[in-house]
């Protein structure tokens, strides 16, 4: 008898633990989950710092547990709560609504097991009939962001989600963007196989109206690493026109994003605001590339990888990287062009035509009597981001000029400093390298360029005109400027340094020069020599320049009929001339070279006629001499009987080159 005692115990707490259990079995099964309504509506509200309600049916049903799962917890039950008429209401300060989000229904299947970890492992989430309405103000605050609780001690994994009906409304006070979408259930037809859901957006950027659509899969398999979530949308936004067709693969890894993406607008620069990757102002661009994103830990890492385009009548492709680092961003990359034009660097480099601005909608700030680019540099947005990009060109064609070939440019942005070292190419049978150098760390652009350009074929650099085929002479000339300015027209009415330029050999007539578009230049030559062409022995001209003005340290054309002497200064702030033209005939000619030509003016309004007081003179003279012998001695005074000899073209062109070298503007090797 005292043997069974004990049993007797046992048995009847195991009794007592069964019927504890079964009536906890049955209380949740008969509980009224209503009646905990106001309960979890005070709780959540309290907790997110926000009205939170469910306004309708709450139920709890319990079911087997996925038969996937293996051993024994495919049998352990789970609950699957439904929820009706659910709403998470907006700060006071919004102005989408009252309502963050809203749905018709929620349900929510929980693995009960991974509770006892402070793990929410939510197998199935399905939301229907959603209304979201999202808010972002200029200050970066949104209506997303809730209480903040502290560090919270549960994990919650959701690991399947399927989405349903709904109406969305994102409003970006700092970008104007008001985006809304309207998604319904594709049930039939051949998108039915692959996409689930299909939305139509509407909205306004910038005050430009915003329309497109698109697909997305109906379910998100969030634990499955091979199942894929299918996207595809395009939408114009203002002149900004976005596609993307792809698939959203295994999130949770490292490469969670893989989509086909095309992009078209006016210029590459109204991408920012959408995309905070700082990008130059181009003429209007399309594109097309694979977008590929890779998450590491907290951060999406984005590649545009082997895209092709074009940015006006250019072609460009490459491979660009977008890494979303500390302090900035950087971007890295490399960039090709078969062909690349000129007037399309226009924006990029501050010198674009009223045209071209026009054409993409941008304020005309170049007046007719300024011949320097006045567009200011943007560097307010330079610590955007940092750079470090290479371009390798084909050829770059230039209007009306001949083009340039093999270009390459390392292009570099650290900290508000932006370098081009090198940017060299190749032209007219010679090259030109340059290393440039704009600093945006202070309110006002430190600039500094060293260009040197070697062996420029004459006959190369007029290849349209059989007079110069014959020529073997050669160009070359250095630059070593630094200036102060956000744009090149005030950095070089700030600039010191030193320019100078030598030519041996070749030709010249008027028509050369119109070609070359020196039109100061070829107005002088036809006050000295008319249409004619002129054959040339050399030229070398040497000017420092100090604050803006280039004075002329030396400047002597030595031409088949005479030697050039040229004197004065050139203002670049007041864009203005002052030069004196002083030539000397070699031989005896009945009309005088001798008279010196002044050259004043603008640059874009030069003034070139001779000398007022020499002219005179001879003038005067020939009037005497004719009122007191006979016509045939007005003659004399303007017959040059006197011959100056050549110029030492060797020493000369030597002599050049060895005092802009023995200075600071030696020329730049190529790497």
């Amino acid at each position: 008898m005292k043997k069974s005692r004990p049993l007797k115990i046992f048995a009847g707490l195991l009794a007592t633990l069964l019927l504890v259990l079964v009536a906890i079995v049955i209380f949740i099964l008969t509980f009224d989950w209503n009646r905990a309504r106001p309960w979890i509506n005070h709780r959540v509200s309290d907790s997110i710092g926000r009205e939170f309600a469910i306004n309708g049916d709450l139920r709890v049903k319990w079911e087997q547990g996925d038969e996937a799962e293996p051993g024994w917890r495919r049998y352990v039950p789970r609950p699957r709560i439904s929820a009706n008429d659910v709403h998470i209401a907006n700060p006071a300060w919004t102005s989408t609504g009252p309502q963050l989000a809203s749905a018709g229904s929620i349900v929510v299947a929980i693995h009960p097991l991974p509770l006892l970890h402070k793990e929410v492992v939510i197998t199935d989430l399905e939301v229907d009939k959603i209304t979201v309405a999202a808010q972002r103000r200029a200050d970066g605050s949104n209506t997303w962001t809730f209480k903040d609780n502290g560090p919270s001690t549960w994990e919650v994994d959701i690991q399947r989600l399927t989405l349903g009906d709904g109406d969305l409304r994102y409003l970006d006070d700092g970008i104007k963007l008001d985006l809304r979408a309207k998604a319904s259930g594709i049930n039939e037809g051949a998108d039915a196989q692959k996409y689930g859901i299909k939305f139509d957006l509407s909205g306004s950027y910038r005050d430009a109206p915003v329309t497109g659509g698109g697909k997305v899969g109906k379910v998100l398999a969030l634990t499955d690493v091979h199942a894929n979530f299918p996207v595809q949308a395009n939408a114009n936004l203002g002149k900004n026109k976005i596609a993307v067709e792809g698939m959203l693969t295994d999130p949770r890894a490292p490469a969670g994003l893989d989509l086909k993406l095309s992009l078209a607008g006016a210029s590459m620069a109204d991408l920012y605001p959408l995309t905070g990757v700082l990008l130059p102002e181009t003429p209007p661009y399309a594109t097309t590339g694979r977008l590929i994103g890779k998450k590491s830990g907290a951060i999406w890492n984005w590649t545009y990888k082997n895209f092709t385009g074009t940015v006006g009548g250019s072609d460009l492709e490459g491979t660009l990287a977008y890494s979303p680092r500390s302090p900035r961003p950087l971007l890295t990359g490399a960039l090709t062009s078969r062909q690349l034009r000129l007037e399309d660097l226009g924006p990029t480099i501050g010198a674009e035509s009223n045209s071209s601005k026009a054409t993409r909608g941008k304020p005309q700030n170049q007046s007719a009597d300024k011949a320097l680019p006045v567009d200011q540099f943007n560097t307010a947005k330079w610590d955007a981001l940092d750079a470090d990009v290479t371009f390798t060109g084909k050829k770059l064609i230039r209007t009306h000029d001949i083009p340039l070939n093999d270009i390459q440019a390392h292009i570099k942005m650290n900290n508000k400093v932006l370098t081009l070292t090198p940017l060299n190419f190749g032209m007219a049978g010679g090259d030109i390298t340059s290393n440039i150098k704009l600093d945006g760390r202070q309110k006002v652009i430190d600039a500094d360029i060293r260009m040197a350009a070697r062996h420029l074929k004459i006959n190369q650099l007029f290849p349209k005109l059989e007079s110069m085929q014959a020529s073997v002479g050669e160009v070359s000339a250095d630059a070593a400027l630094a200036g102060k300015g956000n744009s090149v027209s005030t950095m070089l009415a700030t600039s010191s340094g030193e320019l100078g330029a030598t030519v041996s050999e070749g030709s010249v007539s008027k028509f050369i020069l119109e070609a070359a578009g020196l039109n100061v230049a070829n107005l002088v030559f036809v006050k000295l020599f008319g249409d004619k062409q002129v054959q040339l022995n050399c030229l070398a001209g040497d000017f420092v320049v100090e604050h803006g003005k280039a004075d002329a340290r030396r400047f002597v054309v030595d031409t088949k009929e005479a030697v050039i002497n040229v004197s004065g200064n050139v203002d670049l702030a007041k864009e203005t001339l002052d030069l004196d033209v002083r030539p000397q005939t070699k031989g005896v000619r009945i009309i005088s070279l001798r008279t010196p030509l002044y050259a004043r003016g603008t640059f874009t309004n030069p003034d070139i006629g001779p000398q007022k007081g020499p002219l005179a003179l001879k003038a005067g003279a020939a009037v005497a001499l004719a009122s007191i012998v006979n016509p045939l001695a007005a003659v004399i005074p303007l017959i040059n009987p006197g011959k100056v000899d050549s110029v030492d073209c060797g020493a000369l062109l030597a002599q050049a080159n060895k005092t802009r070298n023995d200075a600071k503007t030696q020329p730049i090797k190529k790497k």
